[in-house]
């Protein structure tokens, strides 16, 4: 077997709108697609021993074991790696679910999908599965456990923590959109405006001096104390002359902490002895240059929450411990403890592993044990001088004991510290008690306090803690989104885009879309290329001044890796026709139409698809939407637009020269076709079905006719508000006009409108793309040997696997079936051919340059005509 490629798919894609998170190979079974699992000796028996879970997986049976039902009725080895990939993250504790293997027109060739987490786990399982299958295959030994604790890491490595996560699940429950920012724990939830970001427990609230505050220990030690909060006696030491003089002052025992620590690193507790206390100082000051030394108070460890200034939660921890049984040792008994299935590498379980380390050496130390002591029956040996979960505690909710006078204690503490979201540490004998009452005090204030606690505790009911930081971050009325449109189809994606986005800016909200030739916001070029694909349409929705955002969309980035959103307020399609075919298992007009089609089953149940009435293969589409639906048409009296006004669709047509919307039998006509600068007077059909679209979205929108009418007005083409799109330059003898067709069907829209240009002599310069298809190459020859009296054809970029000398020969073969009187030449580089033709322009010669590049093609004409503009243009 061979791996050929594999990718992540992060939106909705062409295997599932809902499910985002997939991964994508495409495997080549060589000598194996002769060979289904039943034709292989012993591979049922094989697979089942190493991996026994699989008998859960129902597949199409629909009953448990329904899998082992298919192998040993017979199926190819790419079903069997899918499974094992998604089992194999269920064993490493990702428990996922969803996926498909399809055949391809290659034979053997097989792409292979499922469902992931975490994507790089997705990505190793992807390359394990395959090597599975192979030991199975060939009946030799394979180290499971290796690759289960290898995508652990990789998951420990890469995974949102559980506070984190938990935000985030709160807000996707809530339908709200987030991205990772980067590779921590940054997130951002929301779009554009709209959006509010976060990093473990930190908002984009929360107080940098709140922060600094917390942080500081004896800074917070001593806000509590000047506000009447009860606080351990004890203070802050940089040597071991501090050290004597604060234990003179408070006596033993104590708890020795650095000043700069976190989960309990460093830290001693009931030091009882100067000796003890030096070490433990020397311990502390690995991780903090000054020490906190305090009175060591008796009783439980608590953790109180408090977000938006308001309790939420409240824990006792308990520090990691094993209890004894009078037959194990220490080591036995911790060995015991970790295969509790609470237990887990990391965060990945309610309760992490225990691990032996130097805080647990002293702790036993003390008690004169070493980890071979068999401890007495019920005798708790404690492991940890702190309860911290990472380091192996646990925790029981206490939330509903707690005294209204330690909530109010609480909640006044976040706001002296200012914190809006407030881990607050307790060491009282209750939180049943006010801690003025039975001695407890303050010990610490946490900024970013984790939830793990309470969102899991090892006794006592869960708190859905996250809830309240988002009720915070996106109170009642609060968007979490901003509008977006996203444009697709073969032709006409880019200028459409650009117009509905003209009429946004138009109705005054800053306005961010992407195109093929780049990123704008508010008309300004942020990134330079084709950015069509998922990446781009996140930079828009990253971006914080954007308030709409409109998306082209291409079927390259749909492919490579979904849609770069969750889902969008109007899809477009403006048409489907032959272009890209033979390229990522797209072969045929059914096959383009699943990529296309993406993009408008990803609108939400309540917003709108706008689909070409003219175009079948758009029809077909709409019969598969759970959204509304509204149309636009070259020719209001076609079949299908008089039977969508009679069902009372909203279709906008062309009709007695207006760009007009239709319901029913009543109508609003938005403005003259030769008014818009667009359509080039009206002779440039294809334009006039962009513009169609346009309007339709404008529309459906909210935008009223006045708005709409004025945005068709002012929008002038040109080459700095439509670039490569039938630019047009106007020079004293002649006319040069730059476009970006470059499938058969842009090329029959400049033959329809050089149909209708009065001009002696229309020279064609026209290039071939290597990855179409040869009959495609071939019809844009033939089109152009019609509509041209002479070409030029240049080839020297966009080869994509062929040769030059190819690409013209079917360009070539294309011409001379046009059965016209053509001349031609070649001239490969793109400068050296416009310059040609324009210094062999007649007087009212039409040049025509179909660019696949338009940005050097409009430079190069430009800097002409600025020269014939300076009087110096010469020959």
């Amino acid at each position: 077997m061979k791996i050929l490629k594999i990718q992540a798919l992060r939106g909705p894609n062409i295997w599932s709108i809902r499910r985002k998170n997939l991964i994508q190979m495409r495997l080549d079974l060589e000598e194996l697609e002769q060979k289904p699992t039943n034709k292989i000796d012993g591979f049922r028996e094989r697979l089942e021993a190493l991996m026994p879970s699989l008998i859960e997986h129902r597949c199409s049976e629909g009953v448990r074991g329904g899998f082992f039902m298919r192998v040993d009725e017979g199926t190819w080895m790419g079903h069997v790696i899918e499974h094992v990939a998604l089992e194999i993250q269920t064993l490493a504790g990702m428990d996922t679910g969803f996926g498909r293997t399809r055949s391809t027109k290659d034979e053997g060739v097989y792409n292979v999908v499922f469902s992931y987490l975490e994507e790089n786990v997705g990505l190793y399982a992807a390359k394990a599965s395959v090597a599975i299958a192979q030991a199975l295959v060939d009946g030799t030994d394979y180290d499971l456990e290796a690759d289960i604790q290898k995508m652990k890491e990789i998951r420990e490595r890469v995974r949102l923590g559980p506070s984190t996560g938990s935000i985030v699940e709160e807000a996707v429950a809530r339908e709200i959109p987030w991205i990772r920012l980067g590779s921590n724990s940054l997130v951002q939830l929301g779009y554009g405006v709209n959006q509010m970001r976060f990093q473990a427990t930190i908002t984009c609230n929360t107080s940098n001096i709140a922060v600094d505050i917390a942080c500081d220990k004896e800074e917070t030690k001593r806000f509590l104390e000047n506000s009447s909060v009860p606080v351990a006696k004890g203070d802050i030491c940089v040597d071991q002359e501090d050290l004597e003089r604060t234990i003179d002052r408070i006596g033993f025992p104590i708890v020795i902490k650095p000043l700069d620590g976190n989960h309990g690193k460093g830290a001693s507790i009931n030091v009882k002895t100067m000796e003890d206390a030096i070490d433990g100082m020397a311990h502390a000051k690995k991780y903090s240059r000054r020490v906190i030394v305090e009175k060591f108070i008796t009783g439980h460890d608590f953790r109180i929450l408090v977000i938006n200034h308001k309790m939420v939660a409240a824990a006792q921890r308990v520090p990691a411990h094993v209890v004894g049984d009078g037959q194990h040792t220490i080591a036995e008994l911790i060995e015991i403890e970790n295969k509790d299935p609470r237990r887990g590498y990391g965060h990945e379980n309610v309760l992490t592993e225990i691990e032996i380390d130097r805080d647990s050496l002293d702790l036993l130390d003390k008690l004169g044990y070493t980890e071979t002591t068999v401890p007495k029956k019920g005798e708790i040996v404690y492991l940890k001088s702190t309860a911290n979960l990472s380091t192996g505690g646990t925790s029981v909710d206490v939330t509903e004991m707690v005294h209204p006078e330690n909530i109010f204690l609480a909640e006044r503490i976040s706001r002296v510290i200012g914190l809006d979201i407030c881990g607050i540490d307790v060491m009282a004998e209750n939180l049943t008690q006010p801690l003025q009452q039975n001695g407890g005090v303050i010990l610490e204030v946490n900024a970013a306090p984790g939830f793990r606690m309470h969102l899991s505790p090892s006794e006592g009911l869960p708190r859905n803690v996250a809830s309240p930081v988002i009720d915070m971050l996106y109170p009642p009325g609060k968007p979490s989104r901003i509008p977006i449109i996203a444009v697709t189809g073969t032709n006409g994606k880019t200028t459409t885009t650009r117009l509905i986005a003209h009429m946004v800016k138009n109705k005054g909200f800053r306005v961010g879309f992407t195109t093929s030739d780049g990123i704008y916001v508010q008309n300004h070029l942020l990134e330079k290329g084709d950015t069509t694909g998922p990446y781009s349409a996140e930079y828009i929705l990253k971006d914080p001044t954007v308030e709409y955002a409109v998306l082209e969309t291409a079927r390259g980035g749909i492919l490579r890796a979904g849609l770069g959103f969750s889902q969008c307020d109007i899809g477009v399609i403006t048409n489907i026709q032959a272009d890209h075919l033979g390229l990522s298992d797209i072969h045929n007009l059914d096959d383009l139409a699943r990529v296309k089609s993406v993009v408008v089953r990803a609108v939400k149940p309540e917003g709108w698809a706008i689909l070409n009435a003219d175009d079948e293969n758009c029809l077909k589409i709409a019969k598969e939407l759970d959204c509304h639906i509204a149309y636009f048409s070259m020719d209001e009296n076609q079949p299908n637009v008089r039977r969508l006004s009679k069902d009372g669709k909203i279709v906008c047509v062309y009709e007695n020269g207006y760009v007009t919307i239709k319901k029913g039998d009543w109508k609003i006509r938005i403005e003259k076709v030769t008014q818009i600068p667009l359509t080039i007077g009206g002779k440039a059909k294809f334009m006039i079905a962009n513009t169609l679209a346009a309007t339709l979205a404008g529309y459906l929108a909210g935008f009223n006719s006045e708005d709409l009418s004025l945005s068709l007005q002012t929008f002038i083409p040109g080459a700095a508000q439509t670039p490569g799109r039938m630019n047009i330059f106007n020079f004293r003898n002649f006319k040069v006009m730059i476009d970006f067709a470059h499938n058969p069907e842009g090329y029959l829209g400049i033959e329809d409108f050089l149909s209708n240009i009065e001009s002696p002599h229309k020279v064609g310069i026209i290039a071939g793309v290597g990855d179409r298809r040869d009959e495609d190459i071939k019809e844009c020859g033939k089109i152009a040997g019609r509509m041209f009296d002479h070409i030029i054809i240049r080839q020297e970029k966009h080869l994509r696997g062929r040769t030059e000398e190819e690409i013209i020969n079917l360009i070539l073969e294309g011409i001379q079936e046009s059965n016209s009187e053509i001349t031609y030449e070649i001239i490969p580089k793109e400068i050296e051919a416009i310059k040609h033709a324009i210094n062999i322009a007649k007087d009212g010669t039409f040049i025509t340059a179909l660019s696949d590049v338009v940005t050097n093609a409009i430079d190069i004409v430009q800097s002409y005509l600025d020269r014939e503009n300076e009087g110096v243009l010469k020959d």
